[in-house]
């Protein structure tokens, strides 16, 4: 296990997990995880001559948790972001590397912060700009208007998504990372009507693939029961704010070096099926950007396919 510092950001105490020396690269998780999908990560970038470091998110494990859904608008992720890389490199900019709602949080933190972040890669979601509206004005037309059942509508209000999470934290996870897994058939993620909950229709594989073990779905199953999901899915009710937040960098480029590595049958990387190309997409907003897509890999992108994606962050982060 590597070693945990707690970093005071001025707003919130983060939990990060710490190995190696030199160079900071900096990861930060999504939904529903922790410091700890990055395990397979740690220990190869620290070898390779960089301090690894993985924050718990605002909301998630051994960091604080605010009760204010508007403690989790991308504002205050990026600061927490900016904070932790001051404190754990205070000199130099730093490199990110982000996964599924990390993801836009290290591409936005690279955005604003130029003079911060040095490169920054990201897994899973890839950047599409500055909004041109907010995402849930985009969800609701693709779906809500249409009958058709979104999960992030279903995260909008509050209480009943975390009520329903909580009931079973195991089988909310279980069931959750399988559904856009790679492993997943066609049809795992339901489509189903408008107004139906999160796990309705949802399958409990038996067994688990093996790209996350018995101990692994233990470490994250009570890191939940712990902390509970209101803070994980506030995050979901920021879109408004974050909207609004962005808009004066609307003209801006990120410009540093960076990587996305995406999945085939990863929803997220295809923006639920509204872009072919993600590479292509990100090309002229990210002009010194490196694209991998991996065939078959689902959602959980470093879990997945850990070697596969060493490999290429690893080659990545020696070149920059």
């Amino acid at each position: 296990m590597p070693d945990f510092q707690l970093i005071d950001t001025g707003a919130v105490r983060l939990r990060v997990a710490v190995e190696g020396t030199g160079p900071l690269v900096l990861m930060v998780h999504g939904f529903p995880e922790s410091w700890y999908s990055w395990r397979h990560q740690i220990g190869p970038i620290a070898r390779a001559g960089f301090t690894a470091a993985a924050i718990d998110v605002r909301g998630y494990g051994g960091s604080e948790k605010p009760g204010s859904v508007g403690s989790y608008a991308m504002e205050h992720m990026v600061a927490d972001i900016v904070a932790a890389a001051a404190a754990l490199q205070p000199s130099g900019p730093v490199i990110l590397v982000g996964h599924d709602w990390g993801a836009p949080m290290v591409w936005n933190s690279a955005l604003v912060h130029p003079e911060r972040f040095r490169a920054v890669a990201a897994l899973s979601v890839p950047y599409a700009g500055v909004p041109s509206r907010p995402f849930t004005e985009v969800f609701r037309a693709a779906f809500t208007a249409k009958g058709r059942f979104f999960y992030q509508e279903w995260f909008q209000a509050e209480g009943p998504p975390e009520i329903e999470a909580e009931r079973d934290v195991r089988d909310f996870l279980r069931k959750f990372y399988y559904a856009i897994s790679g492993d997943a058939p066609v049809g795992t993620w339901p489509d189903k009507a408008a107004g139906a909950t999160l796990l309705e229709q949802m399958v409990d594989p038996q067994p688990f693939p093996a790209w996350l073990t018995p101990d692994d779905l233990d470490y994250y199953v009570a890191e939940f029961e712990a902390s509970g999901f209101r803070g994980p899915i506030n995050r979901y009710r920021n879109h408004e704010r974050d909207f609004a937040w962005l808009q004066p960098y609307r003209e801006r480029l990120i410009e540093q070096p960076a990587l996305f590595i995406g999945g085939s049958k990863d929803p997220a990387t295809t923006l639920f099926g509204a872009v072919t190309d993600p590479v292509a997409l990100m090309q002229p907003l990210v002009p010194r950007l490196e694209g991998y897509i991996l065939e078959g890999c689902g959602h959980w992108t470093q879990q997945e396919r850990p070697v596969e994606v060493n490999n290429l962050l690893l080659d990545w982060l020696t070149r920059i």
